[in-house]
């Protein structure tokens, strides 16, 4: 399809200088009608300036959509049933926030007749794939315009430069704008660039917006009891909470703890390595939380199963593969896991360490008290019963070494 050939573009918009070129550029190189979308993950900035400059721009179509109870409901909550991590430590905080913005820009598309969608994904990074993975899913005949792959702008400078050429209005802060490429929901804000290209330098202390340093936390331990139901966590202390209301308040708590920071090397789908750093406060006391009542509602076969499948559906979630139907064949057989994933574990957060001091489940716990004692068992369990167990499972190790 040529440029001629495209009418109109749901553009993934936030009014910062990248997308706000964008949208002039798509308008002088393709010469179609833009429709603005702009996402209210949780990033917790305030969106009406985008619908402002927007319509500065000449925009008449232009959504502005709040996607926080969806994001962690339909999104956060399923990879947390998963206790997915990336390469060990990655808590997809980027990641699984992108699906859900392919979707709406493919839903915005269908609604005004768009025929193509654009976004402000570079052509280095690993938002690209996810997008579009996400768009072609959905709508396997869209046209997806990524502009980064296209043009000459390639800094800055010349994105400044264009900006001022086509009377593009762009909010000067001197001494304010962070040295970092930022994204940040509610799952989590990640920092990278500057001197975290280097990955023997250290994060400097004043970067990180949402936790207290560890040596800064409180003295006092804080307690904390947090509810599950079918796998996901429901209520804080008792009180219930819609899924954003419950992580927000985590993310709180968490923070002013010094719990959910992370400096990593990651491996991105493109290929390269990348250096970056997390803060993901509630996602680590959820994930904390959320295996303690797995230990005591789930049977150990499903268990380990699901610890089998995690790093595959953790790579399915960061490579992009959402939609795919590998990932969502997973979530089915996880979803069904949690069906007795139901009880309160108790969390002690001190000084940017989390560790559970409690776990109960009044119906279904798995946990024999019975069984599990140390002390006279009354006949529950015959002792005399695990020679036989051992000696079964060690044949064919016995016949290994008698044969030499």
């Amino acid at each position: 399809m040529s440029k001629h050939n495209v009418k109109k573009v749901v553009l993934a918009y936030s009014g910062g200088l990248d997308t706000s070129v964008i949208l002039k550029w798509l308008e002088e190189n393709y010469g179609c009608e833009i429709v603005t979308f702009t996402a209210d993950i949780g990033q917790g900035e305030e969106l009406e300036p985008a619908r402002a400059k927007a319509k500065l721009l000449g925009i008449k179509e232009i959504f502005i959509d709040d996607l926080r109870e969806e994001f962690v409901r339909d999104f956060v909550f399923p990879m947390f049933r998963a206790n997915a991590i990336y390469e060990g430590e990655y808590l997809l905080g980027t990641s699984i926030a992108r699906p859900l913005i392919a979707k709406r820009l493919i839903e915005i598309a269908k609604m005004t007749g768009a025929d193509a969608i654009s976004h402000g994904a570079t052509g280095k990074g690993n938002d690209q794939v996810r997008f579009e993975l996400g768009a072609y899913a959905l709508a396997p005949d869209i046209r997806v315009i990524a502009p980064w792959r296209e043009w000459d702008l390639t800094s800055r400078e010349t994105l400044l430069a264009y900006a001022k050429k086509h009377q593009i209005p762009i909010e000067y802060q001197s001494g304010t704008k962070s040295p970092y490429s930022m994204d940040a929901n509610l799952l989590h804000i990640s920092y990278e660039g500057g001197v975290l290209e280097d990955p023997w330098t250290p994060a400097e202390e004043g970067m990180w917006r949402w936790t207290v340093s560890p040596e800064a936390a409180p003295d006092q331990a804080t307690i904390l009891d947090l509810e599950f139901e079918h796998g996901d966590c429901v209520a804080i202390d008792g009180r219930r909470l819609t899924p954003a209301a419950l992580l927000g308040q985590l993310n709180g708590i968490g923070g002013a703890n010094g719990i959910g920071r992370l400096d990593l090397v990651e491996n991105r789908y493109v290929g390269m390595k990348s250096r970056g750093c997390y803060e993901t406060p509630g996602g680590t006391l959820l994930l904390k939380a959320h295996r303690a009542i797995e230990s005591i509602t789930l049977d150990r076969e499903v268990a380990h199963l699901k610890d089998e499948l995690m790093p595959r559906y953790a790579s399915l979630v960061y490579n992009g593969y959402w939609w795919s139907p590998e990932r969502v064949m997973i979530q089915e057989m996880i979803d069904h896991s949690q069906a007795r994933v139901n009880g309160t574990v108790r969390l002690k957060l001190y000084k940017g360490g989390v560790s559970v001091v409690g776990r109960k489940s009044e119906r279904d716990s798995m946990f024999d008290t019975q069984l599990a004692t140390f002390e006279d068992d009354a006949g529950s369990y015959n002792q005399a019963d695990a020679g036989g167990f051992i000696r079964l499972n060690a044949l064919r190790m016995r016949v290994a070494a008698k044969r030499g």
